[in-house]
């Protein structure tokens, strides 16, 4: 008997640090705070699948045909619940949420640590490739942010412009960041027809020297492009954002911008002089 008491000592003695262990490590979800006057809007390293909240009073709006980054959330008075929302590559994000008439914060940007789990295990040889895909997809977060802010600035580094028929080509700004040029651009649409774009296209045009005189024109290709729409409407302005690698150029050359209609005529070619892209904001 005495030898049994002992032997369910020593085994209690050595599961209890665990135990003990086990629910120190509990995790404490984040409070996230909303209203009904307000949105607040949730950034996410990856595109949101799903999202659900744990009572009627709660409201979390996403695009469910076309996956995005970012989702909304609503309350009305009542008592808190939850939120979970669950991403493209299956990472878990589980909130607290509670009613506030004031709020403090209205955007949150979701850190990939912020995750409880995943939905699914992930096994170890493709570790390495969705680390490959989460540096992807965070730099096109990235591009998709610092895009938005920009066109939200409204800064401008000069007067750039072309018209022809009612159309009207700009390039309001340049901006520098990290390794990338920003090229923030308007197309105006002041005619009474709808303008089909066939392309958009930057490169830089080099003028030969000697007796056949040419030109030699490299195509920029862009990194990423924000908010490029096939068709501006008759009296709509559209501005989007080229994201091109980082460049620079002599003064014998310099940035062409051509804006080309589909079964039209009303082409633009922009020319932009080697002191804007030397110099961007």
């Amino acid at each position: 008997m005495k030898t049994y008491i002992i032997i369910s000592a020593f085994i209690i003695s050595a599961f209890a640090p665990r135990l003990c262990s086990s629910q120190a490590t509990t995790q404490i979800l984040d409070t996230i705070y909303a209203n009904d006057t307000k949105n607040v809007a949730l950034f996410f390293p990856e595109p949101i699948r799903q999202g659900v909240t744990g009572a009627d009073n709660f409201v979390f709006t996403y695009n469910r045909e076309k996956e995005q980054y970012f989702g909304l959330l609503q309350a009305k008075p009542g008592k808190e619940s939850n939120l979970l929302v669950i991403n493209r590559n299956g990472s878990i994000f589980s909130y607290i949420v509670r009613y506030k008439s004031q709020l403090s914060k209205l955007n949150y940007f979701v850190p990939n640590a912020s995750s409880i789990g995943n939905e699914k295990p992930i096994a170890k040889d493709t570790i390495k490739v969705n680390k490959v895909e989460d540096l992807v997809d965070n730099r096109t977060f990235y591009y998709t942010k610092f895009s938005s802010y920009l066109l939200e600035r409204k800064q401008r580094i000069g007067t750039i412009q072309k018209r022809n028929d009612g159309i009207i080509l700009s390039i309001e700004n340049i901006v520098f960041d990290k390794e990338e040029l920003y090229f923030v651009i308007q197309i105006e649409n002041k005619s009474t027809l709808d303008y089909d774009l066939n392309f958009l296209n930057l490169s830089i045009e080099t003028r030969q020297k000697g007796k056949r005189k040419s030109l030699q024109k490299l195509i920029q290709e862009p990194v990423y492009k924000y908010n490029l729409l096939s068709r501006i409407a008759e009296g709509k302005v559209v501005r989007l954002v080229y994201i091109v690698p980082k460049f620079s150029i002599s003064n014998d050359r310099r940035l062409v911008v051509e804006l080309n209609e589909k079964n039209g005529e009303r082409d633009l070619t922009l020319k932009v002089s080697h002191k804007y892209i030397n110099n961007p904001n």
